[in-house]
């Protein structure tokens, strides 16, 4: 009897916690907002404690104020963000849980301009917002079958350690998501539309990602965790690339491609 209960109050805590995400598709969501903001938090720490800040005044400039345009063209943009260059030859970028948008000095390079900037860090706030990391948290708390005391046990210290491993914020994996490929395919379409509200021409996203490709030498990019940027990608943003216009096309101002390089680019 008791097992039946607990069977049913799984059955009715996993259907009371699927949610949809901005593109529609169905997500498992049993973290708070207020707990992956913490969790956010504690990785930015470990970020800041590990990687020196960029001192370049002008690429400071450059990523916080594509940064901005970003946030601002975001259902978020009231919201406090902090943002941060590091000093890094990682080609990498992230946005956390907490308002916190990071950007290693090695992308700039790849990135080469304004819009090629907007289109890694459009996709990183896509995750965001669609909440993959609280979703991938959740499958982690699933997987483990905790969800009965889940709603009681959060707070233990067993259960933090599995949100944060979750989340890929271990200090080996540094600040990196185990994005699944749903959840890419969902932040680059988020990202397109994202960078086109922002004004910045979303055709860029396709010169930037190929520029990826031929940077990573087969790899897989940092950010994009254990999923490599290839051309299938290209193929699924130019499906995606009318929509975007028409969101380009409506943008109160047009940056195009960005007349801004990095400095040190």
């Amino acid at each position: 009897m008791k097992t039946e209960i607990l069977t049913t109050s799984i059955i009715l805590l996993f259907c009371g916690a699927c949610t949809t995400s901005p593109t529609g598709r169905h997500e498992l969501h049993l973290v708070s907002d207020s707990q992956m903001s913490e969790m956010g938090t504690q990785a930015w720490q470990q970020v800041l404690a590990k990687y020196p800040k960029s001192t370049c005044s002008a690429d400071i400039k450059l990523v916080n104020d594509v940064a901005r345009r970003i946030i601002d063209a975001s259902p978020m943009a009231r919201d406090k963000w902090e943002v941060v260059l590091f000093d890094s030859k990682d080609v990498n970028a992230f946005a956390l849980p907490g308002g916190h948008i990071g950007v290693f000095s090695g992308l700039l390079a790849v990135a080469q301009n304004e819009a090629g900037l907007a289109t890694v860090l459009a996709h990183e706030t896509g995750h965001v917002l669609a909440k993959h990391g609280d979703e991938r948290a959740s499958q982690e708390l699933a997987a483990q079958g905790a969800l009965a005391i889940a709603s009681t046990a959060l707070g233990d210290s067993q259960f933090h350690d599995a949100l944060m491993g979750a989340l890929g914020l271990g200090t080996q994996v540094g600040v990196l998501l185990p994005f699944s490929r749903a959840e890419e395919s969902e932040a680059d379409q988020i990202g397109l539309n994202l960078m086109a509200k922002a004004g910045y021409d979303p055709n860029e996203a396709l010169t930037f990602w190929d520029r990826m490709i031929k940077a990573s030498k087969g790899e897989p990019p940092a950010f994009l965790s254990d999923h490599p940027a290839s051309t299938d990608r290209v193929v699924a943003l130019k499906k995606l690339l009318p929509a975007a216009q028409q969101e380009y096309a409506k943008a109160p101002t047009h940056l195009g491609v960005g007349g801004r390089v990095p400095a040190g680019g």
